[in-house]
């Protein structure tokens, strides 16, 4: 039989307690020590737990790493909880390197991200056929600088759709640059706490969704989307895939 791990990275969703995969829930349900990321997390998913928890937002990565360590020797189950998907800005990296090094066993849950919450509160695909077969995930810089080579300016001139995390704060910023590859008239939408009750939609161009979001009162935990595919959500486009096309054949239909 496998040896269970240590340590549970568990990706809690984008907020909403009903986000958090089956997976994930148990992991919680069975956890002897909860770390959760602060603030940013719903606090729903903490009640009625037996788990002793901790709020990771005051306390540096040697802390963390030390509640792991002391759990692991005692052969505590711990669930180190992060939100939306442990996949995007997560900072699991850094603690799994130091797991490693103290040779203490781990895996991975994953979890639904903002970013998918968000497109699906639009009802919006975000790859729509001979629009956008690209999605780009990326960030402004700031404290924690971007490589150059992967500026907003330069990804913008993909046209792709784009989802921008960590930057609404800066979002005047953020139009600059994506004008520099975007027209002016490109859908954006900013997405502020998707699937939390208070969750806020704004809508404009991109031009514009600068000061519709200042104006709205949106300045973090949200998501900045760009991309003419954001035009799916709003109106008829008549692009259609041919995975249902009825001259489209494959093993499953002829």
């Amino acid at each position: 039989m496998e040896e269970r791990p240590a340590i549970y990275f568990v990706g809690a969703g984008p907020g909403d307690p009903e986000l958090i995969t089956v997976k994930g829930r148990k992991v919680l349900e069975a956890a002897d020590i909860i770390i959760y990321a602060g603030s940013l997390v719903n606090p729903a998913l903490l009640t009625g737990l037996k788990a002793a928890v901790h709020d990771s937002a005051h306390m540096t990565l040697d802390e963390i790493i030390g509640i792991m360590k002391e759990a692991a020797d005692r052969g505590l189950l711990v669930a180190r909880l992060h939100t939306g998907d442990t996949a995007f800005y997560s900072a699991i990296s850094e603690q799994i390197e130091r797991l490693r090094g103290l040779s203490i066993t781990f895996e991975v849950v994953p979890g639904v991200s903002s970013a998918m919450a968000g497109a699906a509160l639009l009802g919006q695909e975000l790859t729509v056929p001979e629009i956008s077969q690209t999605v780009i995930f990326t960030r402004l810089g700031g404290r924690t600088p971007v490589p150059e080579k992967e500026g907003l300016a330069g990804l913008a001139h993909h046209n792709a759709s784009m989802v921008i995390f960590l930057s609404a704060g800066m979002i005047e910023h953020v139009v600059d640059e994506l004008l520099q590859g975007y027209p002016e008239g490109t859908p954006a939408v900013v997405i502020e706490k998707a699937s939390w009750p208070e969750q806020k939609v704004v809508r404009g161009s991109l031009k514009e969704i600068a000061a519709l979001a200042r104006e709205a009162g949106v300045e973090k935990t949200a998501l900045i989307y760009v991309g003419e595919s954001l035009r799916a959500s709003v109106e008829n486009l008549g692009k259609e895939s041919r995975l249902y096309h009825k001259a489209f054949t494959h093993g499953y239909r002829t």
